[in-house]
């Protein structure tokens, strides 16, 4: 559902010149990331559960790169460098150089850049790319999603019992009581099946292409959501947070639906235990 009274972007720079720019820079990234995946790479850990590797920071040098000489007032969120304030453009830049970290460190191919772009706190513009599977997704506001050029739309299933659901879980799972997994036994005895892939980009994408039919999850950042939002919404999908309210990628809760199911996902949600 679009948000009324926000203001158009200028068309300088023009919006394909904007999405060229972004899939330019994610394709070098995944080229690069599967460079990394082929020859090696160096693992970090945050928490004993949460790493990094060298493939994650070179990708996003990559991508960062690549935009600052195309756009150099620009702002800049980026996963692993955090914010960059320097310019005084109303676009933002989203990244999540890999998407998928854990995933790619155990060489299990689930893993995407992902690029969103926001004009004044609005996501406009959502680019994923998937370099194991060669799919590229791509949005822009008002022209609808495609994967490798051709439109996608979400799905036409009508009921929790017929869907094909995605989760995921925190790095802190272990830590925290809103770990999800009330959310995940309830959905797994309500919904045709269940998955996990690991990827918070990537199920946004699928589900606007309609390989899932809903998607939830908590204790999301803005890198996880900015572009896969985009393409969702613009595939026709809708996305809130639990409560219902529009989403906001800075909030931490995410549902996203073909729609026709989104109403009982939050009936269930919200059945369950809520806790911080």
């Amino acid at each position: 559902m679009l948000q009324s009274g926000v203001p158009t972007p200028p068309e300088s720079p023009p919006h394909d010149v904007l999405l060229q720019a972004a899939i330019e820079a994610s394709q070098a990234a995944g080229s690069l990331l599967l460079r990394y995946a082929a020859t090696g790479f160096q693992i970090e850990y945050k928490n004993p559960i949460n790493l990094v590797t060298d493939a994650d920071r070179a990708a996003e040098q990559c991508v960062i790169d690549r935009l600052k000489a195309r756009f150099p007032d620009h702002h800049f969120l980026a996963e692993e460098r955090g914010r960059d304030e320097e310019g005084s453009s109303p676009y933002r830049w989203i990244i999540d150089p890999l998407d998928g970290t854990t995933n790619f460190a155990h060489g299990y191919p689930a893993y995407c850049v992902s690029i969103g772009l926001e004009y004044e706190g609005r996501c406009i513009m959502g680019v994923v790319f998937d370099p194991s599977r060669n799919e590229l997704f791509t949005a822009m506001e008002h022209r609808g999603a495609c994967v490798n050029g051709r439109p996608i739309h979400v799905s036409n299933t009508q009921a929790l019992d017929g869907s094909l659901l995605v989760t995921g879980f925190a790095y802190d799972i272990r830590e925290t009581k809103r770990n999800n997994l009330d959310h995940f036994v309830k959905f797994a005895l309500k919904a045709q099946g269940l998955r996990r892939t690991g990827s918070a980009a990537l199920d946004l994408c699928y589900v606007a292409a309609g390989r899932f039919d809903g998607f939830w999850e908590v204790r999301l950042s803005p890198w996880d959501m900015a572009a896969g939002s985009v393409i969702a919404r613009e595939a026709g999908g809708r996305l809130t947070d639990f409560s219902g309210k529009d989403l906001s990628i800075y909030g931490q809760e995410l549902v996203a639906s073909n729609g026709r199911i989104h109403e009982a996902m939050l009936t269930l949600l919200n059945q369950a235990p809520h806790q911080t």
